[in-house]
C-alpha cells in the first residue's frame, strides 16, 4: 500500500512538472525566433552566404550578436544572454542600426535650406495642439544648430509628410503593434517622410510614449542621419524616456547634422526651386533616354519599396518612383566580394529585403544599406 501511494505521488509530481519544462522550452524557442528576426532586420548581412546555409540556419550567428552587443555597449560575448535579449526588446526606431557612416550611405541631404512639412492626420491619444507643439519643438532642435528652417504647410504638398498609421500602411514596412517599433522615417533620398505607429499610446509627458522625443529622433533620419552608436545620443536606436523639457542634442548628433548642412548662418545654396526637392550626393546620375537602347538586356530586374532596380554586369541602376532620374551604383558597394554580374534578384516584401543570387551564393540587402 505504501509503495502504491509512493508511486502515485511520484508520477503525480512528475506529470505536474512536465508542463513547466515544456513552457520553458517554448519560451526559449520564442526568444530565439525573436532574436533571429531582430538581427535580420536591424543587423543585416553585408557579405554573401550560401543558399543552403541561409535556408537552414536555425541559430543567431555569434558574430552578429557580438556586433549588436558592441553597438549597444554591452559585454561582448557572442551569446544570447538575458541582458542582450532585454536590449533587443526595448522600444525603438524601425531603421536598422548598422550603416557605413553616421549619415546614410552616399550621405544624401536636402539641397534647399527652407523645408516644409505637413501633418497629414492626428493621433486620438493627444490634443491636436499638443501634437502640433511637439512636432514644432522637434524640428527646432535641428534648426537651432543648422541653417535649415522648417515651415508647416496646410493642404498643399510638402517636402516632408508626417502621419500616424498602424500595421501595413503602404510603404512595405508594416508596424508591429504596441511595444517595439515606435516609428520610422525615410532618408532624403526617399523623400524624408515620417510615420508614427498609431498602436502606441502617444503622450506629451512620460506616461506613455512621448511624441516629442520620438519625433526629434525620426526627423534626424529625415535630414540624412543614420543611427549613432553613442549611448545617450538622440540618434541612438532605442527610445530614451528623458524629461522632454531637458532634451538637448548630444555632441554626436550636432556633429553629424553639421557635417551635412553646416552651422547656423552657413549656406552655399541659391534660391529654392523645384529641382531643390532632389537630395544631393546621388552619384553618377544618368538620364532615362541613355538606357533606351533596344539591344540593351539586363541580368536581373526587381523592385524595392516601389523603386525599380536594374542589374547589368557589375552595376545597378535605381529608378526612384518620384523623380525622373536614375542612379547608378557598383554592386560591390554593398556586396564587397562580387566584381562581376549577378544571376538573379528577388524582392521579399514581407522581409523588406532583396535577395541577390550568384551561383550557389546569396546576399540580402535592405533599403538602409543602399539609401
Amino acid at each position: 500500500m505504501k509503495d502504491l501511494l509512493f508511486m502515485m505521488a511520484f508520477y503525480g509530481a512528475l506529470s505536474s512538472a512536465l508542463p513547466v519544462v515544456q513552457d520553458g522550452e517554448q519560451a526559449a524557442e520564442k526568444d530565439m525566433e525573436f532574436a533571429k528576426k531582430f538581427i535580420e532586420h536591424y543587423y543585416p548581412d553585408t557579405e554573401p552566404t550560401s543558399v543552403a546555409r541561409n535556408k537552414f540556419r536555425s541559430s543567431v550567428p555569434a558574430e552578429k550578436i557580438r556586433q549588436m552587443q558592441a553597438f549597444w555597449g554591452l559585454e561582448v560575448t557572442g551569446k544570447l544572454d538575458s541582458n542582450t535579449l532585454d536590449a533587443m526588446k526595448k522600444p525603438r526606431c524601425g531603421v536598422p542600426d548598422i550603416g557605413e557612416y553616421k549619415t546614410f550611405a552616399m550621405s544624401p541631404k536636402w539641397r534647399k535650406r527652407d523645408l516644409t512639412y505637413r501633418i497629414q492626420n492626428y493621433t486620438p491619444d493627444m490634443n491636436t495642439k499638443d501634437v502640433d507643439h511637439a512636432i514644432e519643438r522637434a524640428w527646432k532642435l535641428w534648426s537651432d544648430v543648422t541653417p535649415l528652417t522648417f515651415t508647416r504647410v496646410y493642404g498643399d504638398s510638402a517636402d516632408i509628410e508626417i502621419s500616424f498609421a498602424s500595421g501595413s500602411h503602404g510603404d512595405y514596412i508594416p508596424f508591429d503593434g504596441p511595444g517595439q517599433q515606435l516609428a520610422h522615417a525615410f532618408s532624403p533620398a526617399y523623400g524624408g517622410n515620417v510615420h508614427f505607429d498609431e498602436a502606441e499610446t502617444w503622450t506629451k509627458d512620460l506616461k506613455g510614449t512621448n511624441l516629442f522625443l520620438v519625433a526629434a529622433h525620426e526627423f534626424g533620419h529625415s535630414l540624412g542621419l543614420h543611427h549613432s552608436d553613442v549611448l545617450g545620443a538622440l540618434m541612438f536606436s532605442t527610445y530614451q524616456p528623458v524629461e522632454p523639457q531637458n532634451l538637448k542634442l548630444h555632441r554626436d548628433d550636432t556633429e553629424g547634422i553639421q557635417q551635412l548642412y553646416g552651422t547656423p548662418g552657413d549656406y552655399d545654396g541659391g534660391g529654392d526651386s523645384d529641382d531643390d526637392l532632389l537630395p544631393t550626393n546621388i552619384p553618377e546620375v544618368i538620364l532615362l533616354t541613355d538606357l533606351c537602347d533596344p539591344h540593351l538586356a539586363f541580368d536581373a530586374v526587381t523592385t524595392l519599396r516601389g523603386e525599380i532596380l536594374f542589374f547589368k554586369d557589375s552595376f545597378m541602376w535605381r529608378k526612384f518612383p518620384h523623380t525622373k532620374e536614375i542612379e547608378k551604383n557598383s554592386i560591390s558597394s554593398f556586396w564587397v566580394t562580387l566584381s562581376s554580374s549577378i544571376d538573379a534578384a528577388y524582392e521579399v516584401e514581407e522581409d523588406d529585403m532583396v535577395y541577390l543570387f550568384k551561383g550557389s551564393m546569396i546576399a540580402n540587402i535592405q533599403p538602409g544599406m543602399i539609401e
